[in-house]
């Protein structure tokens, strides 16, 4: 009897390290967001509804969303729903919910019509929420990447209602404005002391760009800069921090002698802190928006492993393999931390 018990035994341990094993992980921590009732219930007809929301003086955001998006959440609840800026959007803008993986056809303009994840591939949305600004001819003045803060989401609402595009970069605008100072430089060990980037351009690069008006850089140290996963991905790269205030010369990864100032305006980064991750002295990706530590993480491998070299379809590519790698191997992944 003890004997078939012990084959039984066997035979189901057999069968468990065939099959996997233990239980596929989980994925915990996706919001779906509850967009408020003043959101404009539009035809998707965005030419229209452009030049309606221009007869009011208006102009038209374009918030590109994807169910489930803890980010996409976030931005709907403070941005939106519960901001002391509310009632200036209501009053200033017209908001339309777009589904990066909608199959809804939007009209563009007359000659373009298109499915809404067609017009977020055609606006190159590389993170949820992707908050797209059209001025009252229906093209698009301004596009932010990712979750942004009440009051830096603040200074593009303004940016676009003041119609400062036709004049200049928003991260010109930004630093005209007098933002509080809310945060001190802080040293990290990962931190190279380098100040020409091309001598380190050929090998992966991280590139933090920070600023004493940096509102989530406290939040970087004292979390994903203090998170073992994320800390042994970054040392495996070279780790530069940059003071996007400072105007003392650097040389950036293409040889140019600039200044940081001047560098983090030529890259169009407006978010704090911002990372650029560039290898073979190339920018693959950037970090210009909030990330929990699981996307963070897999971003940053993304270029330290060079996996870019392998996904010929991108990063999503990539992560959709790799997600789906961790769940087989019941690995729990928090989308919301």
């Amino acid at each position: 009897m003890k004997k078939r018990m012990g084959v039984a035994l066997c035979m189901v341990l057999g069968l468990m390290l065939s099959s996997g094993g233990f239980a596929d992980g989980k994925i915990t921590g996706g919001a779906m967001s509850q967009h408020p009732g003043w959101f404009k219930e539009s035809f998707l007809d965005i030419g229209e509804d452009v030049d309606e929301a221009a007869e009011e003086g208006k102009h038209v955001i374009l918030f590109m969303h994807l169910n489930g998006c803890p980010y996409c959440n976030k931005m709907t609840e403070e941005n939106f729903k519960h901001s002391p800026d509310t009632p200036f959007i209501q009053q200033n803008f017209d908001v339309i919910a777009i589904n990066i993986k909608g199959d809804r056809e939007v009209a563009f303009n007359e000659a373009l019509s298109l499915s809404e994840k067609a017009l977020a591939d055609l606006v190159k949305v590389n993170y949820t929420p992707t908050t797209v600004f059209l001025n009252q001819d229906n093209q698009v003045v301004l596009k932010l990447n990712g979750y942004r803060s009440v009051e830096k989401f603040g200074y593009a609402l303004r940016y676009v209602q003041q119609k400062k595009y036709s004049e200049m970069k928003l991260a010109d605008y930004i630093q005209q404005q007098k933002q509080p100072r809310q945060y001190q430089l802080r040293d990290h060990t990962l931190f190279a002391d380098v100040t020409d980037l091309s001598s380190v351009a050929g090998e992966p690069l991280a590139v933090l760009f920070e600023d004493s008006s940096c509102d989530g850089c406290d939040a970087l140290h004292e979390g994903h800069l203090k998170n073992p996963a994320i800390l042994k991905v970054l040392e495996s790269m070279k780790v530069v921090r940059l003071d996007a205030n400072s105007s003392a010369p650097i040389t950036d990864v293409d040889g140019n002698v600039t200044t940081a100032q001047a560098y983090a305006k030529k890259l169009g980064l407006t978010y704090r802190p911002g990372i650029v991750l560039f290898d073979k002295g190339r920018e693959v990706r950037r970090i210009d928006g909030l990330l929990y530590s699981y996307h963070f993480e897999e971003v940053l491998r993304y270029v330290a492993e060079r996996h870019y070299e392998r996904f010929a379809d991108g990063f999503y590519q990539y992560l959709g393999q790799r997600t789906s790698a961790l769940l087989k191997s019941g690995v729990d992944i928090d989308l919301s931390k």
